[in-house]
């Protein structure tokens, strides 16, 4: 049965039409407006409030800290400085992922973990033999996400203190009145952003601060249908969409290295000293020349896209919504991988998906076919390999 977050005493009263999914046990809003396009308009022009608090959350402390991210994580932990966040992945002792998320260092000799699944068994066990503590944070740390164009100048009314000097991917702590809370320069639009972490007996009272302040920047609540197409035009995976937890594949096909997710595989280091698992794998794996299959963004051809409706006596509609379902890439007759998640973008004006191909496909500016269905008939049209992401605007990192 899923509960509510932290947040949900405000969050339950906006949601009208009761638009709710679960995600880790808990209520998420679909969406709080008649239309997701509203709050995805929050994202990019003005400021989004979206509730992350069902992210898994631990907090590792000890004098093995380091020693343990380390032999976990295919990043370097040792260069993981006081107040900085880095985005990574583990992986299982075959080198395949077994989940992404990010590690922060709180500086204080401590790090916070978090997780799109349960890892706490997975990072105990990994512990063994080393003196650190692994500490479940989930249910007693809420987390908002703040972002957008307007997300600084909001932050700075509710804390009074400036934020421009604080980098990307980087963390402090601040107050909102008397509410301690942490502060990183992270978030899952790819857009400017922030997140705040903050007790979760607090969490109503932050809530009520941020949207008092947050009606002369345009900020509105905003749920996992905006989100996803946010998260799509920014290139970033989502777990049991894109890829599939080394955990959960029931076929070797389903399993991932981080060479095949993309800016997972840039952030797998070859150079560390520590010897951490699955390290083995994948420098045989890149001994070999790489995984067989790669993560590309995909430019669906509008032309063709229009042509194929009309031929049905149709105008073009795009889908409402972000699509998680997987559909095949063909290069001529044959199959050479499939798009994983699909989306119209509102920003760029043209459907993009994230998809997995066989590595000879890899290059930018390969022409594909893409399944689409009209009128329940599957027909194809072009579409061709494009840079991710599709959306990286300089706010983000200014």
């Amino acid at each position: 049965m899923s509960i509510g977050t932290a947040f949900h005493e405000r969050t339950a009263p906006l949601n009208v039409k009761q638009q709710w999914r679960e995600w880790s046990g808990y209520y998420a809003a679909s969406a709080y407006a008649d239309h997701h396009d509203i709050e995805y308009n929050a994202i990019r022009e003005a400021v989004a409030l979206i509730d992350v608090s069902p992210l898994y959350k631990y907090l590792v402390s000890g004098p093995d800290a380091v020693r343990f991210v380390d032999r976990i994580i295919t990043r370097d932990a040792t260069k993981i400085r006081p107040g900085q966040v880095v985005y990574t992945s583990w992986c299982d002792e075959e080198g395949k992922v077994v989940d992404d998320g990010t590690v922060t260092n709180l500086g204080d000799g401590t790090f916070r973990w978090t997780a799109a699944e349960p890892n706490l068994r997975w990072l105990r066990m990994n512990g063994r033999s080393l003196d650190v503590e692994v500490e479940e944070l989930s249910e007693r740390l809420a987390a908002l996400a703040v972002q957008g164009p307007r997300s600084r100048p909001l932050l700075e009314d509710v804390t009074g203190e400036a934020w421009d000097d604080l980098g990307y991917f980087r963390e402090r702590r601040a107050r909102v009145g008397r509410i301690d809370i942490d502060v990183t320069r992270t978030g899952y639009t790819g857009d400017l952003g922030y997140e705040l972490w903050v007790d979760a007996g607090r969490a109503v009272e932050l809530w009520d601060a941020l949207t008092a302040a947050g009606k002369a920047h345009g900020a509105r609540p905003v749920g996992m249908l905006a989100l996803d197409v946010a998260r799509i035009e920014a290139g970033l995976i989502l777990i049991d969409v894109d890829y599939t937890s080394s955990r959960h594949a029931l076929i070797a096909e389903q399993t991932y290295s981080p060479f095949e997710l993309g800016i997972l595989g840039r952030f797998t280091s070859f150079t560390k000293e520590a010897d951490y698992v699955g390290r083995g794998a994948l420098e045989a794996e890149a001994a070999a020349g790489g995984p067989a299959r790669r993560l590309v963004g995909l430019s669906i051809d509008w032309d063709e896209f229009e042509r194929l409706h009309l031929s049905y006596g149709l105008t073009p509609e795009v889908p409402a919504s972000a699509s998680r379902t997987a559909v095949p890439l063909y290069e001529g007759r044959r199959q050479v991988g499939r798009a994983t998640s699909v989306t119209w973008s509102p920003t760029l004006k043209r459907n993009v998906a994230l998809a997995s191909v066989l590595a000879p496909y890899e290059p930018v500016g390969t022409r594909l076919e893409i399944e689409w269905t009209v009128e329940a008939r599957r027909r194809r049209i072009r579409a061709e390999v494009a840079p991710l992401p599709f959306f990286d605007p300089p706010r983000k990192r200014a």
